[in-house]
C-alpha cells in the first residue's frame, strides 16, 4: 500500500512530509483546545454554552481561512502560505497561553482558526500538483491520516503535562507548547520548491494580480458548476460527521447508558481507525476512481450509524463498533483533497479548493441543530439515523453530478472545464 513512496522522487518525499507535518500539527493545535475544555470552564467560569461558542467561531474562521488561504496560495505561492498559515496559528495558539478570560480566549482562538483553515488549503494544493497523478490519491489521502497523526500526539502531550505540572497551569504550558510547531517552517523553507505548475504561472505572468477577483475567480461561468457542486460535496461529507459525533457520545451515554466512551481504549480505537480509513481511502480512490469511492464510504457511514443507534450494544460491542464508526468517517474527508484539485485550472485552484472543502464546514452545523429539533417529537437515535442519512446522501448526488477525475493531470483542468462550457454551448446552440 505504501510502494509508492519508494517510487517518487526526493522532491516528492520532502513535499509529503512537509504537508504531512503541517497537517497533524493543525490537528495537534485544535486536538489541544477539545482536552482543554474542562480546565478552562473551571479557570474562566465558562458555561457550555460559551465553550460551544468559541468551537463554533473558530470553525468558522477557519473555514474562511481556507478560502483566503487557498486564494494567497495562487497570489504568492503554495510553499509561501504554506509557511505563513503555520507560523500564524503556531502564534495564536502559544498566546492562547496568556488569555485572562473569555473575551480574550473567543478572539485569540477565532484567529488561530485562520490559520488552521488555510494550512490545509495550502498544503492539499502544493501536494496535488508535485506528486505523480498516478499516486495522487494515494499521496492524498495519507496526507489526510496525518489528522489521526497530531490528534493522538495532542493526547499524549495532554497526558505528559497534566502528569507534571498543576491543573491551573497545566493547560497554558500546554498551549505554549503549540508555538514549538513553528520550527517546521525553516525545514520547508530549505526542503520543499514551488511546484512546475505554479512556477509556469510566474514565468508567463499569469498569476492572478487582483486578491478579490481571484477569489471570485472559481464562480465564473465555466467553473460555476463544479465549484457548487464542490460546495455541496463538502456540505455533505462535514454534515453527516458532524451529525454523529456531536449527538452520538449524548445518545450512548444518556439513552443505552453506555461508558466505554470515557475511556482511552475507545478513543484510541477511533483515532487508529480514522488514520486506517484515510489510508485505505487513498488507496480504493486510485483504484475505483473519485466519485465510486465517495459513494462507497458514505453508504458504509450510514450503514455503521443504523447499527449505532438501533442494536443493543454493550460497552464491548461498541467499543469493536467504534473501528468502523471511524474508518468509514475518515474515507470521504481523505477522498476530497485528490478530487477539488482535479477539478480547478491552477490560477484558481487553491481558492477552489479551500472554499469547497471549507463551505461545508460553516453549514454543516445546521445538521446538528436539526438532530436536536427532531429529537423533540422522535427518538434521538432516530433523529441521528435519519440526519446523517440526508447529510450523506447529499454527499453522493454531488459526488455523482461530478465529473471523474481519476488521472486527470493538473495541467488539463483548465482545458477540461473549458471543453464542458463549450459543449453546453453547442448543446444550447
Amino acid at each position: 500500500m505504501f510502494n509508492w513512496y519508494r517510487q517518487v522522487t526526493p522532491r516528492e518525499r520532502k513535499t509529503f512530509w512537509a504537508c504531512f507535518g503541517g497537517w497533524s500539527l493543525d490537528a495537534l493545535e485544535v486536538q489541544m483546545f477539545g482536552l482543554a475544555i474542562p480546565a478552562l470552564i473551571a479557570a474562566f467560569a465558562l458555561s457550555k454554552g460559551d465553550a460551544g461558542l468559541i468551537s463554533g467561531v473558530t470553525l468558522i474562521t477557519s473555514a474562511l481561512g481556507g478560502w483566503v488561504g487557498g486564494t494567497l496560495s495562487d497570489r504568492y505561492g503554495r510553499v509561501r502560505t504554506l509557511q505563513w498559515t503555520i507560523l500564524w496559528f503556531s502564534f495564536f495558539t502559544f498566546l492562547s497561553a496568556f488569555v485572562t478570560g473569555f473575551h480574550s480566549l473567543l478572539i485569540v482562538k477565532a484567529l488561530q482558526g485562520f490559520g488552521i483553515g488555510g494550512e490545509w488549503a495550502a498544503g492539499a494544493v502544493l501536494m496535488a500538483e508535485t506528486i505523480n497523478p498516478k499516486y495522487r490519491g494515494k499521496v492524498m489521502g495519507t496526507v489526510q491520516s496525518a489528522w489521526a497523526v497530531g490528534w493522538g500526539l495532542a493526547v499524549g502531550v495532554f497526558t505528559l503535562i497534566y502528569s507534571f505540572v498543576p491543573q491551573d497551569m497545566a493547560w497554558r504550558v500546554m498551549f505554549l507548547v503549540g508555538l514549538l510547531p513553528s520550527l517546521l517552517i525553516i525545514w520547508v523553507r530549505r526542503n520543499v520548491e514551488e511546484p512546475d505548475s505554479f512556477q509556469r504561472l510566474q514565468k508567463t505572468n499569469a498569476i492572478p494580480q487582483n486578491f478579490f477577483k481571484s477569489l471570485a475567480g472559481i464562480f465564473r461561468p465555466e467553473l460555476l458548476r463544479v465549484t457548487l457542486l464542490g460546495g455541496l460535496l463538502g456540505l455533505g461529507a462535514h454534515g453527516g460527521y458532524h451529525a454523529v459525533m456531536t449527538w452520538l457520545p449524548t445518545f450512548l451515554k444518556t439513552e443505552r447508558n453506555l461508558s466505554v466512551l470515557n475511556s482511552g481504549g475507545y478513543l484510541a480505537v477511533i483515532i487508529f481507525a480514522f488514520w486506517c480509513g484515510c489510508v485505505a481511502s487513498g488507496f480504493l480512490i486510485d483504484r475505483i476512481g473519485r466519485r465510486m469511492n465517495i459513494v462507497l464510504f458514505a453508504l458504509c457511514c450510514v450503514i455503521t450509524v443504523q447499527c449505532y443507534v438501533f442494536l443493543p450494544l454493550t460497552n464491548t460491542q461498541m467499543l469493536f463498533l467504534g473501528f468502523p464508526l471511524g474508518f468509514f468517517a475518515a474515507g470521504i474527508p481523505a477522498s476530497l483533497g485528490a478530487l477539488f484539485n482535479e477539478l480547478y485550472p491552477a490560477d484558481v485552484r487553491g481558492a477552489g479548493v479551500g472554499f469547497c472543502y471549507n463551505f461545508g464546514r460553516v453549514l454543516s452545523s445546521v445538521f446538528p441543530f436539526l438532530v436536536g429539533h427532531m429529537s423533540e417529537s422522535m427518538s434521538l437515535g432516530s433523529a441521528i439515523g435519519i440526519d446523517a442519512g440526508i447529510a450523506y446522501g447529499v454527499a453522493v448526488i454531488a459526488a455523482v453530478c461530478l465529473p471523474e477525475t481519476r488521472g486527470r493531470s493538473l495541467e488539463d483542468s483548465a482545458a477540461a472545464a473549458q471543453d464542458s462550457t463549450g459543449r453546453k454551448e453547442a448543446a444550447s446552440a
